[in-house]
């Protein structure tokens, strides 16, 4: 059988492998987390996306702007809900439109899920970011929004309601 998607705990994350040093760091933060350490719960987002890159000048861009604020109860309680899913056999039976998109260099999610994915869904379409990571919407915006457009302009009108 041709496996899709990975369960959300068989997903392969690349971080310990490509970011060793990264991710000690977050080990070291993780006491700390436990105690609702807010500034440790901040450095620990700011490693974690961190490693979602291929830029360092991309990455450095976006750390320096990041809004986003991790909130370790949600992130837990959102892993442990997905973990319990295995949405993969649900793949085949997709009957719309779908574009499938990941970046060369995703340490996140390996790109071999996603490609995995595009092979389980008849007619999907695949495109892999040759200079991203897990963000290509943040490291190739342009050549992001023109795969997007293209994508867009292959449905045919009334087809997705």
């Amino acid at each position: 059988m041709w496996r899709a998607g990975p369960k959300w705990d068989e997903k392969s994350d690349l971080n310990d492998k490509i970011y060793p040093e990264v991710v000690e760091r977050e080990k070291g933060l993780e006491f700390a987390m436990e105690f609702r350490d807010q500034a440790a719960t901040d450095q620990y987002s700011r490693e974690d996306f961190s490693m979602l890159f291929y830029s360092p000048e991309k990455r450095d861009a976006f750390l320096a702007l990041m809004p986003v604020k991790f909130n370790s109860e949600v992130n837990e309680a959102v892993s442990h809900d997905l973990a319990r899913f295995d949405l993969t056999p649900e793949l085949p039976k997709f009957r719309f439109p779908t574009l499938v998109i990941t970046g060369r260099f995703d340490m996140n999610v390996a790109p071999v899920f996603a490609y995995q994915m595009y092979r389980a869904i008849p007619g999907a379409q695949f495109a892999v970011f040759e200079k991203s990571g897990h963000l290509p919407f943040t490291e190739e915006p342009d050549a992001f929004a023109s795969q997007v457009e293209s994508f867009l302009g292959t449905i045919p009108a009334g087809t997705v309601h």
